[in-house]
């Protein structure tokens, strides 16, 4: 564990190593099974996402296949939560995703990364949370990195890359993602 607060530190060649790789390969096996599934196999697909996280998710969660991770068993989701095909959720640091959160195509969310030292590059993983809270829209094709929260109503342009955290009520866009307004119902 690092001195940042949810920060995971995971070196090579040690249990906790083994561990992540042993979940890797369940998650795989599980994703494989999901992903020749349909958007007709609603109840299913709830079933082995269930599987996948460890716990059972609402009536309300909607995912369309394919959907890959790297773990799964750090995800936490709300209720009426969608997720669009060609997702990628890497959640080793932790993932949690509030109720009404809906997420594009081709989103990436990606809890875990590499020290920037060449030498560490290959022998440690580092896990940093993220938290994407009520009512959010995360459009197609956006990127979420680690160690940020995503604020209540807000909406992460198309393409965009988030790299800090994103303010309630706001719409961010670009690379790195940067706001661009607020919003409300107004």
């Amino acid at each position: 564990m690092s001195n940042e607060v949810g920060t995971r530190r995971i070196c090579r060649r040690t249990p906790e190593s083994a561990a992540m790789v042993a979940n890797v390969k369940r998650a795989m096996a599980i994703t494989a099974r999901l992903n020749r599934l349909t958007f007709d196999d609603a109840d299913e697909i709830r079933a082995l996402f269930s599987e996948l996280i460890g716990r059972k998710v609402d009536e309300s969660f909607s995912l369309i296949p394919p959907f890959y991770t790297a773990g799964g068993d750090e995800i936490r989701v709300g209720k009426n939560v969608f997720v669009n095909q060609n997702c990628t959720f890497y959640d080793l640091g932790g993932l949690d995703i509030a109720d009404d959160v809906m997420i594009g195509p081709s989103v990436s969310i990606i809890t875990a990364g590499h020290p920037l030292e060449p030498s560490q590059r290959r022998s440690t993983t580092i896990g940093k949370p993220i938290a994407i809270e009520r009512n959010v829209w995360i459009a197609a094709g956006a990127t979420i990195i680690g160690g940020v929260t995503v604020g209540e109503n807000s909406v992460v342009a198309a393409g965009s890359v988030v790299t800090r955290d994103v303010p309630p009520n706001t719409l961010v866009g670009g690379n790195p993602a940067r706001v661009i307004r607020s919003i409300g119902d107004d």
